[in-house]
């Protein structure tokens, strides 16, 4: 025999075989309702749908099915439902339950089991976070606090000393500098370094950078023992200039990074970011003027209070925060150090480098270091469609829970310090200076121990 013609014959075979099979795949679908459906994380909802079968391709009445619709990603979404009919009973109506379980977009895919073939029809599923009691309890409470400790500062500040920071600039230009130079430079690298296929993650970084130093900067400060009128000085000239620097930044190398992105300057976030430091000294202000014996005890408490606050703030972030611990991974955790953790030592080296004293040294690394996270997230949310904009903000979110690690260390090493030494003085001589403050305008707070 001519081997050609066995071999006609296998071809043959196998496209019958093809056809036969086509033929039973064709004559089912499945139309969903809705193309797509959006769940918030923890939530089930019910999605009709309908089988129908292909007209043009005939079937035995008596046929048994047993469809499947399963989740591509059960991280994601999870639904697995099956459902048994006949082929007489279609057109066939019908409702899928899916659970949404971590942010993120995945599909529903169906499949006729009993001949292993994958059905017409498809469903997007898109998972993101509701917004949560437990989100709004800390964001005001945070805020109330910072603002009550704002009190504090103004009693603490050596007023004089914050008006020569301002005739007398290098301090403070150093700080800026570091905060508005180095660090979106360095967030943009360290993006493009740790995450060149996702411009999503990048932004996250890049937004983290460019977002000015908040509250946390000064409470670190007065924790450390650091220039505390500097560290005051730098926050509220960075939080006005923010409304300048940002969007030169954002409009540049934003733009290289993403440039599908609907990018955006928070500029009432930042300006009530500046009002709420503001009025809160202010007030502490108008207290050493006029009401001493109780801006004493507010200076006398504020390490105290400062120190709390801190522990507050890690521990109920971290709990606020906890389910973007499913998508940590050593990259984000190494953008989460490298960010700060750069930011003060370079700083740090600059200062030391224009030959600034050691307080003045560690206020301006910390202004550096530390970044106003909340700007960076609402940055996000504002310029990336869900889940994409939640799932970024792990990004400020790592940056700000790993930012802590190193000044703690620095916070006990000094309380071990104080322990061999002794307690410091400064304190107190601080506050009988506010007791022994004359009305001369340089003098009418309290003085400053060189």
């Amino acid at each position: 025999m001519c081997p050609f013609n066995s071999l006609t014959q296998i071809m043959l075979l196998i496209l019958v075989i093809i056809l036969i099979n086509a033929a039973v795949i064709n004559t089912l679908s499945v139309k969903f309702q809705n193309e797509s459906v959006t769940i918030h994380m923890d939530d089930s909802i019910s999605v009709p749908y309908t089988i129908l079968k292909d007209q043009t391709v005939e079937s035995e009445d008596n046929a048994k099915y047993l469809l499947q619709l399963k989740s591509d990603d059960d991280n994601i979404a999870n639904t697995n439902e099956q459902i048994y009919f006949s082929y007489n009973e279609l057109p066939l109506q019908a409702s899928l339950n899916i659970s949404g379980v971590f942010l993120g977009k995945t599909s529903v895919s169906c499949k006729d089991v009993t001949r292993n073939k994958t059905i017409e029809g498809h469903l997007d599923v898109i998972v993101i976070r509701k917004q949560r009691l437990i989100d709004t309890i800390f964001t005001v409470s945070v805020a109330t606090l910072v603002s009550i400790i704002y009190i504090n500062f103004g009693c603490f500040l050596n007023w004089g000393e914050l008006k020569r920071n301002l005739t007398r600039p290098i301090g403070p230009v150093i700080g800026l500098c570091s905060q508005f130079i180095f660090m979106p430079m360095l967030s943009y690298g360290l993006g493009q370094l740790l995450f060149p296929e996702s411009p999503e993650m990048q932004l996250g970084m890049f937004f983290t950078g460019v977002a000015p130093s908040g509250g946390a900067s000064n409470i670190w400060t007065v924790v450390l023992d650091g220039n505390v009128d500097l560290s005051i000085t730098v926050t509220s000239l960075g939080n006005f200039l923010a409304l300048l620097i940002m969007p030169m930044w954002i409009f540049s190398l934003g733009k290289l990074i993403f440039n599908q992105a609907k990018l955006g300057v928070p500029y009432r976030l930042v300006v009530f970011s500046a009002l709420g430091l503001i009025i809160p000294l202010a007030i502490g202000y108008l207290l050493t003027r006029y009401c001493k014996n109780l801006a004493s005890f507010l200076a006398r408490i504020l390490k105290g209070l400062s120190s709390l606050l801190l522990i507050f703030i890690i521990v109920f972030a971290t709990v606020t925060n906890l389910y973007l611990f499913k998508i940590f991974s050593w990259k984000i955790i190494v953008a989460g150090m490298a960010l700060p953790y750069l930011g003060f030592t370079l700083a740090f080296i600059l200062s030391k480098i224009l030959r600034q004293a050691d307080p003045d040294c560690l206020a301006i690394a910390i202004e550096t270091g530390i970044q106003n996270t909340g700007i960076a997230i609402f940055l996000l949310r504002f310029s990336l469609t869900q889940p994409a904009a939640d799932l970024t903000t792990v990004c400020p979110v790592a940056v700000s829970m790993m930012t802590p690690i190193p000044l703690l260390g620095i916070y006990i090493y000094k309380k071990i310090q104080a322990r061999i030494r002794g307690p410091s003085k400064d304190i107190e001589n601080r506050n009988e200076g506010i007791l022994s403050n004359t009305e001369e305008p340089d003098c009418y707070t309290i003085n400053r121990q060189e």
